[in-house]
């Protein structure tokens, strides 16, 4: 990711973004604030002049005053009593023709008043900005009526613009105050959050970030694997196409809490915990699967800006299904090979014991030994392969029934089948036969009831109605604990040491082909396990 350029981080971008941002939001408020306060600032000095003007109009005293000869000498006294009192600027009694009788310069009394006045003679009091000898000022003209209505004389009551800016300014420096403290909180919070976004982003840059991403999604979508993403909250957030496959989810679905997915306890299990998983073994209804299993770690950069925790894990699922189904196939061509092996030592032997009863003249014995063991073999592989049409199937069960010679094992085959009416997929039957078959030979030579010899039976025929295959499968062995059956079928369940197909994984691969065949499996107990599998006839691949 280092290159001749180091690229800005998102981070450093933002925080550049929202300060500026909050610097022109600020400013803009403050101007905009500060041009209402300069208006609230004219608007109050033209109600103030307005309320003096009214109050002086309306004053006896001054409706007297300005009908007597000399009216100066007695208003102007109490005009600048007035304005020291009001604070305003300047209060102007004139005749109606503009002659000042006050003013705030004794020297400008008697020359005309400089300003609007029609709207006053007219009977109306009205409030300008204008530039008199004082200088720029915002003014309240009110016309003074005499006993009869008529107006007598006017008023001009008003404060210089100056005055008003003196009130203006320190609004506006109040307002630079607050601006600058929402700078400094905006700055803050923005630091604080570019510090985040460093965090957790490890200080990469938009492009960086998005060739990272777009790499992922290239190996998430190319790998042949299940992939698959759980958050530290539990939920799926992410997933390939290959894993929604083996999980039974939807391509490119939205994320969804693992509690909610259709897969096995121990898989939902395994997915939310932290620790760490080696080549673990699910049995799900379609799949076997081998799973990998860790935590999501932060980076150097995340766990040096204080990031400790797991950001949540990956899981890899690879599907060894048709290996299994292979190597279960292959598993019954070696038994197979064994049984051979083993039984042309057992002809060796039975040779010899010929050619010495022929040696000792004992011919008649010798041809009566040869004929027993030659129709009990026969007997065995004419049952076999007339009863059971397919040859995988039909080599499996010579060889089981090998095996179990070999172990003291009484193996016991009954067929209620006419030639070509399995039709099943021989991988299927194997896999469902082969293991019942194992696990049944194993129980029964692990023990029996004193006296009995171990012996095994299976059973193959059609259902009621001739609609379902039933495979039959009991021992003489110790059976299975009550407590024990909601868990036997379940992955790592085993009464063995070692298991052909991995330990504990025979039942669940049993179950799993049992219900994807839409069949059912139970079971019960006679004198020892007995495992009964209903296959319904529109399983079968000629179907």
């Amino acid at each position: 990711m280092n290159g001749r350029r180091r690229r800005v981080s998102i981070a450093a971008r933002l925080f550049a973004v929202q300060a500026v941002f909050v610097i022109a939001a600020v400013g803009l408020a403050v101007a905009l604030l500060a041009l209402d306060a300069r208006g609230r600032a004219t608007a109050d000095a033209s109600a103030r002049s307005m309320v003096t003007a009214e109050a002086v109009a309306h004053n006896p005293f001054v409706i007297e005053a300005v009908q007597q000869p000399d009216p100066s000498s007695v208003l102007q006294p109490y005009a600048v009593t007035l304005m020291d009192d009001t604070h305003v600027d300047f209060i102007t009694v004139m005749a109606p023709d503009r002659t000042r009788y006050t003013h705030r310069d004794p020297e400008e009394i008697g020359k005309p008043f400089i300003g609007t006045i029609a709207p006053a003679l007219a009977g109306k009091s009205f409030t300008e900005t204008y530039t008199g000898t004082l200088g720029p000022s915002v003014r309240a003209v009110v016309p003074i009526r005499g006993d009869d209505g008529s107006v007598t004389a006017l008023v001009s009551a008003g404060i210089t613009l100056s005055q008003v800016d003196a009130t203006f300014w320190p609004r506006v420096h109040l307002l630079l105050g607050a601006g600058a403290v929402m700078i400094a909180l905006g700055a803050l919070v923005s630091w604080l959050f570019s510090r985040y976004l460093r965090r957790v982003t490890a200080g990469r840059g938009a492009e960086e970030l998005g060739q990272v991403f777009a790499y992922y999604e290239s190996v998430l979508h190319s790998v042949r694997e299940g992939l698959v993403l759980v958050d530290a909250h539990g939920v799926l957030v992410l997933y390939n196409d290959h894993a929604a496959d083996l999980l039974g989810l939807t391509a490119g679905g939205p994320a969804r809490p693992v509690d909610e997915l259709d897969i096995p306890a121990s898989l939902k299990a395994l997915l939310l915990q932290d620790e760490e998983a080696r080549d673990e073994v699910f049995v799900t209804r379609d799949h076997v699967l081998v799973v990998n299993h860790q935590p999501a770690l932060p980076t150097e950069a995340q766990r040096g800006a204080g990031r400790i925790r797991s950001l949540g894990t990956v899981t890899t699922l690879r599907d060894r299904t048709e290996l299994l189904r292979v190597t279960g196939e292959l598993e019954s061509m070696r038994t197979m090979s064994d049984a051979l092996r083993s039984q042309t030592h057992e002809f060796a032997n039975r040779l010899h014991t010929i050619a010495s009863l022929l040696e000792l003249g004992r011919s008649d014995e010798a041809l009566r030994f040869a004929a027993d063991e030659l129709n009990l073999s026969q007997r065995l592989a004419d049952r076999v392969l007339v009863s059971v049409d397919e040859p995988v199937i039909a080599a499996l069960m010579l060889g089981k029934a090998a095996q179990a010679r070999e172990r003291g094992v009484a193996l016991k085959l009954e067929t209620h089948l006419d030639p070509g009416t399995q039709g099943f997929e021989p991988a299927d039957v194997v896999t469902i036969l082969g293991n019942l078959v194992d696990n049944a030979l194993d129980a029964a030579a692990s023990g029996t009831a004193p006296g009995v010899e171990p012996w095994v039976e299976v059973y193959l025929g059609l259902g009621d109605g001739e609609d379902d295959l039933v495979v039959q499968v009991s021992d003489s062995g110790p059976g299975i604990d009550h407590d024990a059956r909601e868990r036997v079928f379940g992955r790592g369940y085993s009464t063995k040491e070692t298991d052909a197909l991995g330990r504990g994984i025979g039942l669940a691969l049993v179950r799993q082909t049992v219900a994807r065949l839409g069949g059912t499996i139970e079971l019960s107990e006679h004198v020892g396990a007995v495992f009964t599998v209903t296959l319904p006839m529109t399983a079968r691949v000629d179907s």
